[in-house]
């Protein structure tokens, strides 16, 4: 039996069923966005946010089904009680390493739990608000669209964090300091950059870029929180942190140390604010380098111990990954048989060439995820001979959650 199970979920129909649903809900969810942004945000742009988390939410929550129920992967949690009770009730600025191809999947698996993944945000290059579907419903989400041209960013980063501290429930922002996954190459010549400048050198991240932070700062302080989040997953791990893994129902294993920090407690300056985030990356590699010798992140660390959670999957996210299923997958596999008993091959051959694009899209998303196919911006730069510091770079995030 659980041979049979295990070949299901590898089912390439199955995995069929997932890309109709997900690609079609996003596109019915787009155009309901659409008529909301036009339609009531000018008049009403508290209930038109209102609403929009709950879009945001169904949309997303398919991802988390499959880390959840399907895969079965598990998640533990590291958060002091005190810090605990203020998730899901302020605005948050994260935080985290963006070290594995999964980190921003486990990431909504957190925010899910805590009731935050319909307002989850992300600073994100531009470019990706034209993507059909995700990118599509992080534009009237209003996630914070960057161009990589720090004079046009601080412009925009106030302005956006503005409209976000002014939604009516909290909203949970990444900030990906590193400004890119970490991969080995990318890693070289950040030590090679930390080595001419005389910084400490980090072993299991990338110099992160601070200027995104110090642009947010003043915009946030007082009215959010900051959440540090450090992500591990064991590098001998039976099944490797990937998508596809995922997707084949095989359960990772994930480990998550969360603590906040209020943004009253920062440095007021901008150099001091900066080195400030330096040094919270110098803690994280100790707490990374920790986690990979002795399989905790407190042992080799100056980090206080805390006792792990153990998140469980909740029924929303299967009800809704149900319900999508019903009203997508059931009618179009109903609509291609009928067309070709019928004999309407025209209409069979759109309908499954239909179906066959959205699992191409499905596949070519999972590809782009991969670490091999990283962005390549941390290395470009330094291989056209600008290796400008950190201090003069926005951190905004290469976003991968599009993938």
């Amino acid at each position: 039996m659980a041979g049979l199970w295990a070949m299901i979920k590898q089912s390439t129909l199955v995995h069929l069923c997932f890309a109709i649903s997900y690609f079609t809900s996003g596109l019915v969810i787009n155009t309901v966005q659409c008529i909301l942004y036009f339609g009531l945000k000018p008049f009403n742009k508290r209930l038109y946010r209102k609403i929009g988390y709950y879009l945001c939410y169904s949309f997303y929550s398919q991802l988390v089904f499959l880390a959840d129920w399907w895969s079965g992967s598990t998640l533990y949690v590291y958060i002091s009680d005190e810090d605990l009770k203020y998730c899901g009730k302020e605005h948050v600025l994260l935080l985290m390493n963006h070290t594995y191809e999964i980190d921003w999947l486990v990431g909504w698996v957190f925010c899910e739990k805590v009731g935050v993944l319909g307002n989850c945000k992300a600073y994100a290059k531009k470019v990706i608000q034209y993507i059909p579907t995700i990118g599509w419903a992080w534009k009237f989400a209003e996630f914070v669209f960057l161009e990589r041209s720090f004079d046009k960013d601080k412009e925009i980063i106030g302005r956006q964090i503005k409209e976000i501290m002014d939604y009516p429930d909290p909203v949970w922002l990444l900030l990906n300091a590193e400004g890119t996954r970490f991969t080995e190459k990318k890693h070289e010549a950040s030590v090679k950059f930390a080595r001419d400048r005389g910084m400490v050198e980090l072993k299991h991240h990338l110099i992160p870029r601070t200027k995104g932070f110090t642009a947010s700062l003043p915009n946030l302080r007082g009215r959010s929180s900051v959440l540090d989040i450090q992500l591990g997953i064991a590098k001998d791990s039976p099944v490797k942190p990937t998508i596809f893994n995922i997707l084949n129902g095989k359960p990772i294993t994930a480990h998550m140390h969360v603590r906040r920090i209020p943004t009253e407690s920062l440095p007021e300056a901008e150099e001091a604010a900066a080195e400030w985030v330096q040094e919270l990356f110098r803690q994280k590699d100790r707490m990374q380098e920790s986690f990979h010798t002795h399989g905790d992140f407190f042992t080799g660390s100056d980090v206080p111990r805390k006792h792990a959670i153990k998140m469980q999957p909740r029924l929303h996210t299967l009800v809704n990954m149900v319900a999508w299923n019903v009203v997508t997958v059931i009618p179009m596999m109903y609509a291609l048989a009928q067309s070709l008993l019928d004999g309407q091959y025209m209409y069979f051959s759109i309908g499954a060439s239909t179906l066959l694009a959205f699992y191409l899209l499905m596949v070519k998303a999972i590809g782009m995820s991969k670490i091999s196919k990283a962005s390549s911006y941390g290395s470009e730069r330094k291989a056209n001979g600008h290796p400008s510091s950190p201090a003069h770079h926005n951190g905004d995030a290469e976003t991968t959650k599009t993938k």
